[in-house]
């Protein structure tokens, strides 16, 4: 049977994985660099990342160790999304720090599981070995002050030119959003497409913000045409009609 003493001491979720590192200094590519590449093992077989994964969007989603709970539950729900994210032109690679063997075990044993109201999923995103942690390294999810790899927890958006667009960091107690991912991808795609900014809390269809609109284009915008309308001279919205921003 699996057992989580090889994640956590006694102390419970203040505990630490008990794998070490050495000669650590990783630092974490930023927004608006390339994404580093790699090739590794996955449940789908052998991917140089991020070329065979073309000029389509890419979300890398990394885990410290197979069969922990809150890991499990992020995967069921990303599988339940797989397609949602397959129509904006994504392609999703997961991550783990375990060997390839351990990766098709947890694939199989999630996909036999039937979460909350869902059906059982099959899994089509490949889970890469990790097990070296090369990847671990490149993208900076070994922290400087920890000597574990409890911190593997990262998320990269990553766009067709292969620049890191987003990134999020959760700790291992707390459940990363899924439907949170797949809104920030459909708002880069929305902001590169339209040339316009979204604002908090913004979902797909509401309206959108003009990116510090030019004095020249003020006019325009201050006309009875309906299209914008504005809190104040620098906070202008966009109306998104039907999906649509003309």
């Amino acid at each position: 049977m699996f057992s989580f003493v090889t994640l956590f001491k006694q102390k419970g979720n203040q505990g630490k994985i008990l794998r070490k590192t050495r000669g650590r200094n990783f630092r974490i590519p930023l927004i608006g660099e390339k994404a580093p590449s790699f090739t590794t093992e996955t449940t789908a077989g052998t991917i140089n990342f991020p070329f065979d994964f073309g000029s389509n969007w890419k979300v890398i989603l990394s885990h410290p160790m197979d069969f922990t709970p809150v890991c499990s539950t992020e995967l069921i729900e990303l599988a339940n999304l797989q397609d949602e994210f397959g129509k904006l032109g994504v392609k999703i690679m997961v991550v783990s720090t375990d060997p390839l063997e351990t990766h098709k075990q947890w694939k199989k044993v999630l996909e036999q599981i039937e979460y909350k109201q869902y059906s059982r999923q099959k899994i089509y995103f490949p889970i890469a070995d990790d097990s070296n942690l090369i990847i671990a390294k490149l993208y900076g999810m070994i922290h400087l002050e920890s000597d574990n790899n409890r911190d593997v927890r990262g998320v990269f958006i990553i766009d067709p030119d292969n620049i890191i667009r987003a990134e999020f960091f959760y700790p291992q107690e707390v459940g990363r959003n899924m439907d949170e991912l797949l809104r920030t991808v459909i708002a880069l795609q929305t902001t590169d497409s339209n040339n316009v900014m979204t604002p908090a809390n913004w979902k797909n269809g509401h309206d959108v913000l003009v990116p510090f609109p030019l004095k020249s284009n003020m006019s325009v915008m201050n006309k009875e045409s309906g299209e914008y309308y504005q809190y104040s001279w620098f906070l202008i919205f966009k109306k998104v009609i039907n999906g649509s921003i003309k």
